[in-house]
Parts: structure tokens; C-alpha cells; sequence
């Protein structure tokens, strides 16, 4: 006998109280940012009434405000813990009424305060103020009308009463403008308040029709196994879908403890899909994913269970004693079949696939670990260079890991300190004057401990944090250079490091002229460092140079020597300083070919009138090497490591300075 189902409809009674908890929830949820501004604003009006007309009663106004405003956000902390917008909504609007009434009664007093209104001074700028915060409060309070005007009601009216007053054709004018505004509010107001109504009407006619539909479904009996069948092909190339593939995998896994035996997955993934996507159209796109289909099912057997889990990826379900050997044997098939072209349109285009392959117990013993481990690998693959089958090992997967923590833990360290701005200072070689700082990051990770500062690059870039990043490091920067003077240092510089890759993301120039200029240093002063690669994209990173460059700041190209810079370029950007990588110092006094190249950087510099900076000298034999082939500027731990800023002032004092030995000098470490 088929089960009988009772169905409920929602009465009338029923949808209006649900509407009555949506208004009050909606109201809700902008009461404390309202009262947050609404302060604020009492505040900078009272300023600017005192400054214009100062009494008493201005001070004692603004009190009765902010007291008034906590008054309401401590009944709206109370009104969320009891829960009442779900059990009591109309007692709910009844009380964010009643605040909205006694805020919009001590407004309605503003226009009094100095004196009385007028339309000169600062009256003219509490008719602005009244004026912009009733119209405020029609914008928060959407859903329930009665709330803003309650609010914008008695300041409004206030203020037309002493225009009024005034008998002028300017005052009566304005009143006007008011009694307008007052009308306009009324009725936009209402028209909001229906339109939320309607709105939710709507959504619950859905979510009854919905239901109703969800029961109709659940009690048609005939064709269920055919439905679950077509439900679990993928409809253009006939193999199963993910759906299929995760109740395959769950079942294998599940019959372990009565049948236990070796489980292979393999991910597959192709190269240049997107590309034949959008350069060929979906129709080629189509076929590639067919031809790849029909590819993998004459790779694997019968028992094989072969899946498209969407878009361009494949999967590839193995069980058996011989599973690992039969899916490294339909891996290699993969990358072999992938070489041969597919014809679009007439052409043959290559389509490259990357794998990854994981085993069952040994990478995972759920159906989830199992296909993390491989998604692992097949990321692995691509990250190898593309077109490979990359098996899961436990290394892969610690670095993956430690990645994902790095990613995780980084916006609360970027938001409360935790990545920290050391400075290592750079000097000249003659006379041991200090010339500059660059500012390097520093992150002790809670559960890593320290962490590289390519490793905070990355994950900035991976989750597009990069301007966040380097806008924390920046105001480090700007800090110390505004320290500098009184540590003797006016004429500094302090040099940061930016990523080739976030000149394609944001505007590094639009991002350092507002905190410069806020801060009212010389754009000079901070120097912006880019590695040698940045300079040959010469469509984004040349055009983002020449702004930084035309904005004043300082540009230097770090790890010259590197890459392939072209000097041509290097000129019309025109670079302030080279900074030579440490790889060509280390061992420089007993090689005469680094020697050479360092003499020949060196003079490059001095042609192209660009400093030239040696990093990373760290014995004093290196030193005197490369003050005998002419460098100016040096930087390295022989001089001094990176520090906090705190600890500059302490360097300086011990810091041989003009007129004392540098080369041979004992330094701190």
C-alpha cells in the first residue's frame, strides 16, 4: 500500500509572521553599523557647532547621543541572545522602533543648538546633516518603514518649523526642499517596504512550490532505476559521472573488510583544454573530450571503471591484486595516446594529459584520502612540467600540507603583526657611511616556525593577498624612513621587494603614492626593488615601472646579472641601482672569473651612471676584494644582518662610521 504523505500548507497567519521575523531580522542586521556612523556624524556636527557658536547645551546634546546610541546597541546585543526576531518579531520592531524615535526626538534638538537655525554658517551645514542621515535611514531600514521614518520624522519636521520661523524667501525656500524630502521619504519608504514584502512572498510561494514538487517526486515509483541510471552518465561522452565515481569508490573501499584487495585511482587532467576552448569553440572542445573518452576506455578492461568527474578531468578506478602494475601500465598508455593529434576541423591538435596515481591502503584508507592523494600527485605533475604520470609519495604531500598552512594562517598574520619587517643595512665601502636599508619579511608560523619569505610570496599570490602584503611592508618602510633623521640618516634610503608576478595583478604606483604622500616623505627615499625578469614583460611591468618611476620613487633591479636583462631597457627606465646577486661573490677572492664579472657589472654601472650594490659579503677577504675592483656599496652580514627597527639605533652606535676602519673592522652578527 503506498504510503499516504500529509501535505502543509503555510495559512496566511503562518507567512505574515515569517515576513514580520524577516523585516525584523533585516532591520537588525544594520542597527549597529547606524548607531556606529550615527555618533560619529553627532560628533562632527558638535564640532562644527562649536566652532562656529560654542555652549553648553552643544556638549550636552552630543552626550545624550552617544549615551542614547549604547543604550540601543546594548538592547540589540540583548534583542540577538534571546532570539526574539524568531520568537517575537513584532515585539522586535516594536522596540527598534521606539529607539529610532527617541534618536530621531534628541536630533530633532540640533537645529536649536547655536543660537537657532539659520541658513548661513554652521545651521547651513545641520540642514546638510539632518537632511543626508533621515535619508540614511531610509536606506537601512528597507524592510520596515515605520523604523526610518520614526527617525528621520522629528529632525525633519524641526527643521522646516524653524525655516518657517524665519519668514525668509532663502528659509522658505529650504523648508520647501524639505517638506519635499519629507514626501519623497514617506513614499519611498512605503515603496521599499512593499518591495521587500513582495519579495519575501515570493520566496516562500518557492519554497512551498518546492516541496510540493520534492513530495510529488518522492511518490512516483515507476522508472526509479532508470532515472539513477541516467543520472550517473555523463551525457556527452556516455562514461560514468561523479556522482558514479564516488559511489564506486565509497562501495570498494566499504567492501575492504570482507574483500580485501589493492585499490589504483588515477586523476587525469588535459594540458590545453581551456586553450582549444576558447581559441576553436566548445564545439571542438566537445570532441576533444569524446575522442580522449573513447582513448581511456580502450586503455582500461572490462572491470575497469572509467569516469569523467567534469570539465576536463578523468578519473580511473583499478582493483586487484595487479592494480598498482595496471594503472601505472594505463598511465603510460595515457601519456603515449596523448601524443597522437586529434583532427579539429580538419587540423590535428595535440592535446597533452598530466596523472596522478594513488593506492589504496598505501596513500589513503578512506575513499577521501584516497582521492586527495592523488589530486596531489596530478597537481604535482602539472607543476613538474605537464604531460607526466606523477605517483603520491608522503613528501609531496608534507609540502603540500605545509603550503596549505602557510595559506591558511596568512591574513591573520598580515592583519595582527605576525609577519614581521626586518632592515639590513647597506653602506659605503670608502668610508663606511650608511647609505640604506631594504626591508625584508619575517614570519615565525605557530605550528611551522619560521617561514621563508619565497614561501609567504607564493601564498600571498595563490590567495591574492600580494597588495596586502607589500602595502605591510611599505608602511613598515615609510616608518623607518621617517625615523631616519633622527638617527642621523636624512639622506637614506629604504628598498622593498616586489614580485614580478603582481605587476599583472594591481597597481603597485596607485597602491605607494596615497601612504607616501600621507606620510609627507619624499617619494625618493623608498626605493622599489624588482627582480631582473620583471624588466622583460615590457607591456605590463615596463608601463607599471615608468609610473613608479615618474612618481618619484626609486627604482633598482635586484639579482642583476641573473636573467636577461637588456641594458637598452634598463636605460629608458631609468634604474637607480643594480644589486648584484651574492652567488657572484661567494669564493670571489680566489676566483679570477667572478672577479671579472663583478668588475664588468661594475662598470656598467659607472657607464650607465646606475649604483651598483654587492649583496650578500659576509667575510671581510670578500670586502677588500671588492673595494679593490672599485664597488661603492655593499650589504651582507659582515656589515650587519636584518634587524627590527628598534635595533638600528643600537647597530649605528657600534657601526664603524666615516673616518674609522671598515674593511677588518669586528662586526655584530
Amino acid at each position: 500500500m503506498m504510503e499516504q504523505r500529509v501535505r502543509t500548507v503555510p495559512d496566511d497567519t503562518t507567512i505574515a509572521q515569517q515576513i514580520k521575523t524577516a523585516q525584523a531580522l533585516s532591520v537588525l542586521g544594520g542597527v549597529a553599523l547606524s548607531l556606529v556612523s550615527n555618533s560619529f556624524i553627532a560628533a562632527t556636527t558638535a564640532i562644527v557647532l562649536w566652532l562656529y557658536n560654542p555652549a553648553p547645551s552643544i556638549l550636552i546634546w552630543l552626550g545624550v547621543v552617544v549615551m542614547l546610541n549604547m543604550t540601543r546597541l546594548v538592547t540589540v546585543i540583548f534583542i540577538k541572545r534571546d532570539n526574539l526576531p524568531e520568537r517575537d518579531p513584532e515585539r522586535t520592531l516594536s522596540l527598534l522602533s521606539s529607539g529610532a524615535y527617541l534618536g530621531g526626538l534628541v536630533w530633532a534638538v540640533a537645529p536649536f543648538l547655536s543660537g537657532g537655525l539659520t541658513t548661513e554658517g554652521a545651521n547651513a551645514y545641520v540642514i546638510f546633516i539632518i537632511a543626508g542621515i533621515s535619508a540614511g535611514a531610509l536606506m537601512q531600514s528597507t524592510a520596515h518603514s515605520r523604523t526610518a521614518l520614526l527617525f528621520g520624522g522629528p529632525p525633519l519636521a524641526a527643521t522646516m518649523f524653524l525655516l518657517i520661523q524665519q519668514a525668509t524667501i532663502l528659509s522658505g525656500v529650504i523648508a520647501l526642499d524639505v517638506l519635499l524630502l519629507s514626501v519623497m521619504m514617506v513614499r519611498a519608504s512605503g515603496m521599499s517596504q512593499a518591495n521587500f514584502i513582495r519579495s519575501q512572498q515570493d520566496r516562500l510561494q518557492a519554497i512551498t512550490l518546492a516541496e510540493s514538487l520534492s513530495n510529488a517526486n518522492q511518490e512516483i515509483q515507476l522508472s526509479n532505476t532508470q532515472l539513477e541510471t541516467l543520472a550517473r552518465l555523463d551525457p556527452l561522452t556516455g562514461l560514468g559521472n561523479r556522482a558514479l565515481f564516488n559511489a564506486h569508490l565509497h562501495a570498494l573501499v566499504a567492501d575492504q573488510d570482507s574483500d580485501p584487495r589493492p585499490i589504483a585511482l588515477l586523476i587525469i587532467d588535459l594540458d590545453r583544454f581551456k586553450a582549444i576552448n576558447d581559441t576553436m569553440g566548445h564545439g571542438a572542445g566537445d570532441k576533444v573530450l569524446v575522442e580522449v573518452s573513447a582513448r581511456l576506455a580502450r586503455l582500461c578492461g572490462a572491470h575497469d571503471r572509467v569516469v569523467r568527474l567534469g570539465g576536463d578531468e578523468f578519473a580511473v578506478i583499478i582493483d586487484g591484486m595487479d592494480a598498482a602494475e595496471r594503472a601505472q601500465a594505463i598511465g603510460a598508455g595515457i601519456m603515449a595516446s596523448a601524443e597522437l593529434p586529434i583532427l579539429i576541423h580538419g587540423r590535428p591538435t595535440i592535446v597533452g594529459t598530466s596523472a596522478g596515481l594513488a593506492l589504496f591502503p598505501d596513500h589513503g584508507h578512506t575513499a577521501e584520502e584516497l582521492f586527495a592523494s592523488a589530486d596531489i600527485a596530478l597537481y604535482a605533475a602539472k607543476e613538474g612540467g605537464r604531460r607526466r604520470l606523477s605517483i603520491f609519495n608522503p613528501d609531496l604531500k608534507a609540502r603540500i600540507d605545509r603550503q596549505r598552512l602557510i595559506e591558511t594562517g596568512l591574513a591573520d598574520a598580515i592583519a595582527n603583526d605576525g609577519i614581521k619587517v626586518f632592515f639590513q643595512p647597506q653602506v659605503a665601502l670608502s668610508d663606511g657611511s650608511i647609505v640604506g636599508f631594504e626591508a625584508l619579511l619575517r614570519w615565525s608560523h605557530p605550528t611551522l616556525g619560521p617561514v621563508s619569505p619565497p614561501e609567504v610570496v607564493l601564498a600571498a599570490h595563490t590567495l591574492h593577498m600580494s597588495e596586502r602584503l607589500t602595502r605591510h611592508i611599505a608602511l613598515s618602510a615609510v616608518a623607518l624612513i621617517q625615523r631616519l633623521p633622527a638617527f642621523g640618516l636624512g639622506e637614506a634610503s629604504v628598498a622593498i621587494n616586489v614580485s614580478p608576478r603582481e605587476f599583472s595583478t594591481y597597481s603597485l604606483s596607485a597602491m605607494l603614492a596615497p601612504i607616501v604622500a600621507g606620510s609627507g616623505i619624499d617619494p625618493s627615499k623608498l626605493e622599489v626593488e624588482i627582480t631582473e625578469e620583471a624588466t622583460l614583460d615590457a607591456v605590463i611591468a615596463g608601463e607599471e615601472l615608468a609610473r613608479l618611476e615618474q612618481a618619484g620613487f626609486r627604482l633598482a633591479v635586484d639579482d642583476f646579472g641573473m636573467g636577461h636583462s637588456s641594458l637598452a631597457y634598463l636605460v629608458s627606465l631609468r634604474i637607480d641601482r643594480l644589486k648584484i646577486d651574492r652567488s657572484f661573490v661567494t669564493g670571489i677572492a680566489a676566483s679570477r672569473q667572478n672577479q671579472a664579472l663583478i668588475s664588468a657589472l661594475i662598470g656598467i654601472g659607472h657607464a650607465l651612471d646606475i649604483d651598483i650594490v654587492v649583496e650578500g659579503v659576509e667575510t671581510a677577504e670578500e670586502a677588500e676584494v671588492l673595494r679593490m675592483l672599485g664597488c661603492r656599496l655593499v650589504q651582507g652580514y659582515y656589515y650587519g644582518r636584518p634587524m627590527p627597527v628598534d635595533d638600528i639605533p643600537g647597530w649605528i652606535e657600534t657601526h664603524p662610521g666615516p673616518g674609522r676602519p671598515l674593511v677588518g673592522a669586528s662586526r655584530i652578527q
